[in-house]
Protein backbone atom coordinates (compact mmCIF):
# COMPACT_ATOMS: atom_id res chain seq x y z
CA UNK A 1 0.00 0.00 0.00
CA UNK A 2 1.49 3.34 -0.84
CA UNK A 3 1.13 6.21 0.81
CA UNK A 4 -1.68 9.08 -1.05
CA UNK A 5 -1.16 12.39 -0.48
CA UNK A 6 -3.76 14.32 0.99
CA UNK A 7 -6.00 16.23 -1.11
CA UNK A 8 -8.86 18.63 -0.49
CA UNK A 9 -11.28 20.59 -2.46
CA UNK A 10 -14.17 22.82 -2.17
CA UNK A 11 -17.06 21.15 -3.57
CA UNK A 12 -20.17 22.46 -3.05
CA UNK A 13 -21.83 25.16 -0.67
CA UNK A 14 -25.09 23.89 0.97
CA UNK A 15 -27.83 25.43 1.50
CA UNK A 16 -31.14 24.26 3.47
CA UNK A 17 -34.61 24.77 2.12
CA UNK A 18 -38.06 23.08 1.70
CA UNK A 19 -38.17 22.51 -2.16
CA UNK A 20 -34.37 21.71 -3.50
CA UNK A 21 -35.24 21.63 -7.15
CA UNK A 22 -36.87 25.10 -7.19
CA UNK A 23 -34.33 26.54 -5.49
CA UNK A 24 -31.84 25.12 -7.49
CA UNK A 25 -33.67 26.89 -11.02
CA UNK A 26 -33.73 30.11 -9.51
CA UNK A 27 -30.17 30.35 -9.02
CA UNK A 28 -29.33 28.59 -12.03
CA UNK A 29 -31.32 31.23 -13.34
CA UNK A 30 -29.65 33.81 -11.92
CA UNK A 31 -26.04 32.78 -12.60
CA UNK A 32 -26.93 31.33 -16.06
CA UNK A 33 -25.85 28.36 -14.81
CA UNK A 34 -27.30 24.64 -14.94
CA UNK A 35 -29.18 21.92 -12.53
CA UNK A 36 -26.73 18.90 -13.45
CA UNK A 37 -28.94 16.50 -10.93
CA UNK A 38 -31.73 16.48 -8.76
CA UNK A 39 -33.95 14.44 -7.02
CA UNK A 40 -36.35 14.78 -4.25
CA UNK A 41 -34.08 15.92 -1.74
CA UNK A 42 -31.17 17.06 -3.67
CA UNK A 43 -30.10 19.16 -6.29
CA UNK A 44 -26.85 20.74 -7.02
CA UNK A 45 -26.22 23.76 -9.65
CA UNK A 46 -23.24 23.88 -11.22
CA UNK A 47 -20.85 25.77 -13.91
CA UNK A 48 -22.22 25.73 -17.59
CA UNK A 49 -20.16 22.84 -19.39
CA UNK A 50 -18.28 21.70 -16.61
CA UNK A 51 -17.78 18.20 -15.51
CA UNK A 52 -19.62 17.50 -11.84
CA UNK A 53 -17.00 18.48 -9.72
CA UNK A 54 -14.49 20.80 -11.66
CA UNK A 55 -15.68 23.88 -10.03
CA UNK A 56 -17.42 24.68 -6.93
CA UNK A 57 -21.46 24.22 -7.20
CA UNK A 58 -24.35 25.06 -4.69
CA UNK A 59 -26.10 22.04 -3.23
CA UNK A 60 -29.41 22.47 -2.10
CA UNK A 61 -31.05 20.04 0.44
CA UNK A 62 -34.42 19.33 1.49
CA UNK A 63 -34.87 20.52 5.46
CA UNK A 64 -38.84 19.90 5.93
CA UNK A 65 -38.15 21.92 9.17
CA UNK A 66 -36.28 25.08 7.68
CA UNK A 67 -37.35 28.46 8.55
CA UNK A 68 -36.04 31.24 6.60
CA UNK A 69 -33.57 33.26 8.77
CA UNK A 70 -34.59 36.84 9.61
CA UNK A 71 -32.48 39.96 7.82
CA UNK A 72 -30.97 41.86 9.49
CA UNK A 73 -30.52 39.46 12.25
CA UNK A 74 -33.12 40.16 15.06
CA UNK A 75 -33.24 38.40 18.64
CA UNK A 76 -35.00 35.40 19.41
CA UNK A 77 -35.35 35.14 15.78
CA UNK A 78 -34.43 32.71 13.36
CA UNK A 79 -30.25 33.97 12.50
CA UNK A 80 -29.02 33.47 9.31
CA UNK A 81 -25.94 31.10 9.71
CA UNK A 82 -23.80 31.96 6.39
CA UNK A 83 -25.05 33.71 2.56
CA UNK A 84 -23.28 34.15 -0.70
CA UNK A 85 -21.80 37.15 -1.90
CA UNK A 86 -21.78 37.53 -6.32
CA UNK A 87 -19.41 39.70 -7.52
CA UNK A 88 -20.84 41.66 -10.38
CA UNK A 89 -20.13 44.02 -12.78
CA UNK A 90 -22.89 46.45 -12.60
CA UNK A 91 -25.14 46.54 -9.94
CA UNK A 92 -28.73 47.98 -10.90
CA UNK A 93 -28.45 45.01 -13.78
CA UNK A 94 -27.81 42.40 -11.62
CA UNK A 95 -30.42 43.46 -9.23
CA UNK A 96 -33.22 43.93 -11.61
CA UNK A 97 -32.12 40.39 -13.05
CA UNK A 98 -32.56 38.37 -9.91
CA UNK A 99 -35.83 40.13 -9.34
CA UNK A 100 -36.45 38.71 -12.84
CA UNK A 101 -35.47 35.26 -11.67
CA UNK A 102 -37.53 35.32 -8.28
CA UNK A 103 -35.76 37.31 -5.41
CA UNK A 104 -36.84 40.19 -3.90
CA UNK A 105 -34.50 42.98 -2.18
CA UNK A 106 -34.02 43.02 1.36
CA UNK A 107 -36.39 46.49 3.02
CA UNK A 108 -33.26 47.38 4.48
CA UNK A 109 -29.73 47.96 3.10
CA UNK A 110 -26.37 49.53 4.64
CA UNK A 111 -23.99 50.33 1.32
CA UNK A 112 -24.42 51.63 -2.07
CA UNK A 113 -21.47 48.98 -3.29
CA UNK A 114 -23.57 45.96 -2.76
CA UNK A 115 -27.16 44.81 -2.42
CA UNK A 116 -28.94 42.34 0.08
CA UNK A 117 -31.08 40.34 -1.91
CA UNK A 118 -33.10 37.28 -0.24
CA UNK A 119 -33.87 34.17 -2.87
CA UNK A 120 -37.21 32.46 -2.79
CA UNK A 121 -36.88 30.25 -0.19
CA UNK A 122 -36.12 33.47 2.29
CA UNK A 123 -32.10 33.25 2.38
CA UNK A 124 -30.06 36.18 1.87
CA UNK A 125 -27.44 36.98 -0.69
CA UNK A 126 -25.49 39.99 -1.98
CA UNK A 127 -24.80 41.05 -4.78
CA UNK A 128 -21.24 42.91 -4.77
CA UNK A 129 -20.08 45.49 -7.14
CA UNK A 130 -16.40 44.59 -6.82
CA UNK A 131 -14.40 46.50 -9.71
CA UNK A 132 -11.30 46.87 -8.20
CA UNK A 133 -11.22 42.63 -7.42
CA UNK A 134 -12.83 42.32 -11.15
CA UNK A 135 -10.39 44.18 -12.80
CA UNK A 136 -7.81 42.16 -11.03
CA UNK A 137 -5.60 39.29 -13.32
CA UNK A 138 -6.63 37.44 -10.48
CA UNK A 139 -9.97 36.90 -10.49
CA UNK A 140 -11.67 35.02 -12.97
CA UNK A 141 -15.96 36.10 -13.24
CA UNK A 142 -17.65 33.39 -15.48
Amino acid sequence: MTKQEMKIKMYAFTIDCQDPYALAKFYAALLGWEVPFHDGDWACVGAPGAEQGAYPGIMLQRNEAYQPPVWPETPAAQQQMAHLDFAVNDLEKAVAHAIACGATMAKEQFSDGWRVMIDPAGHPFCLCLMKEMMESPHFALL
